[in-house]
């Protein structure tokens, strides 16, 4: 019944065919994660860099990530009235504990020796922080952001109940209609493309992040501690041929 509905042409044409939900849906979510990123990634970076706030920002992100989802939708909706605006609020709100949390552990994540060694060359603050300490925070920056997206896939198919549009309708609608291989289609449909930004998002996170980065994180994870030093080593040096090269 899910794959007759999900292959019938007349769910792929029109106003509420499924090229355009799943439009809609990708834009709801491109435009959160920006937005999301643009607030987070900034104010972990200072954070972590100078030290200045690190308990109110763990704290106040994991009080964010303990908001209801659609408590939350439903509470801006309120306030903020109908609209395409309060919606992308909530779905901003919601994505910028990942991506504030990533940002922070991954500057607090850098090896203190590596930056003291940055700092005996000369290196200013602002050079530590983006020659060292940012590309150090690569992994976990990134998959603050992959956990970010995830979040606002899922999120969009539930303010589909505020007026959203997105794949999220057929959900909402299904359920209206007692119309169960359409649900089912939706759910299946908002699944798939949580499933598909992941693994780009994956792949964009192997291409940027340098090897001995991903050696280091691996190491901190399950390896011997002479590949976190190998992945450490790295950074150093490149650092090193940086600041020689300028």
């Amino acid at each position: 019944m899910t794959l007759s509905w999900l292959f019938d042409p007349a769910h792929w044409s029109g106003t509420d065919g499924i090229p355009v939900r799943l439009l809609q849906h990708l834009r709801y979510t491109l435009v959160a994660a920006l937005a999301a990123t643009a607030v987070a990634v900034p104010l972990g970076l200072f954070v972590g860099h100078t030290g200045r706030g690190g308990v109110l920002v763990v704290g106040g992100s994991n009080a964010m990530r303990a908001l209801p989802t659609l408590g939350l939708v439903t509470f801006l909706f309120l306030v903020l009235g109908s609209g395409e605006v309060s919606a992308l609020v909530a779905l901003t709100v919601l994505a910028v504990p990942p991506v504030l949390a990533g940002t922070y552990a991954g500057i607090q994540d850098t090896d203190a020796g590596v930056v003291d060694a940055a700092r005996g060359m000369g290196m200013t603050g602002w050079q530590r922080l983006w020659r060292v300490e940012l590309p150090n925070a690569l992994p976990l920056l990134l998959g603050g952001v992959r956990n970010a997206v995830l979040q606002v896939v899922a999120t969009t198919a539930v303010a589909a109940y505020v007026g959203l549009g997105g794949l999220g309708r057929f959900l909402l609608d299904g359920l209206r209609a007692f119309d169960y291989p359409k649900m089912v289609a939706g759910a299946v449909l908002v699944a798939a493309l949580a499933m598909v930004l992941d693994l780009l998002l994956a792949l964009l996170q192997r291409a940027v992040v340098p090897r001995g980065l991903r050696l280091a994180a691996r190491g901190r994870g399950r390896g011997p501690a002479r590949v976190v030093e190998r992945g450490r080593t790295e950074v150093a040096a490149d650092a090193a041929m940086r600041e020689g090269t300028e």
